[in-house]
């Protein structure tokens, strides 16, 4: 049996572990400089601004969610943007990773946002096509940046 419920303090050592799980399944571990602490403020400290679902088949941890809201100035209203989303292998074809994303469109539809949206490994045709099952398309013409580490530190340096 399946449930989803947001995680609660307590829970810090679970969401890392999930996090980890990813990390090492998307082969980026050696980037995860998250601890229990710094998951633990981001969730449940002032004013949180990150939020996380836990889905349990049967009682047991089986997979997560890591979102927060983020805004089109286009569309004029807030999105949900979902950071990681990932399934214990062991868990996988139960419909945990479709029924997470299903409670995360349910509540930006509840909650008139604009839009769902993640990002993807171009390498991870599994998780594309199950995205694509799901109707979700890639967004066309678009690139990600980023600015980190020393880069974020040097263009800021200049303000």
């Amino acid at each position: 049996m399946l449930s989803i419920r947001p995680a609660q303090p307590g829970d810090e050592a679970l969401v890392l572990s999930f996090i980890r799980a990813l990390a090492e399944y998307e082969r980026l571990l050696d980037k995860v400089v998250a601890t229990e602490e710094t998951v633990r403020q981001a969730l449940f400290g002032d004013a949180p601004r990150l939020f996380c679902s836990i889905a349990e088949w049967n009682g047991e941890p089986a997979g997560f969610a890591v979102w927060f809201y983020n805004y089109s100035t286009f569309l004029a209203r807030h999105g949900l943007y979902v950071e990681d989303l990932f399934v214990k292998p062991e868990f996988r074809g139960k419909s945990i990773g479709k029924s997470l994303l299903i409670a995360l469109a349910a509540r930006a539809a509840k909650e008139d946002c604009g839009r769902l949206e993640w990002s993807v490994l171009d390498w991870n045709v599994d998780a594309i096509a199950f995205y694509d099952s799901l109707g979700a398309r890639a967004v066309e013409g678009w690139t990600v940046y980023r600015l980190s580490g020393g880069a974020l530190k040097a263009l800021g340096d200049q303000y």
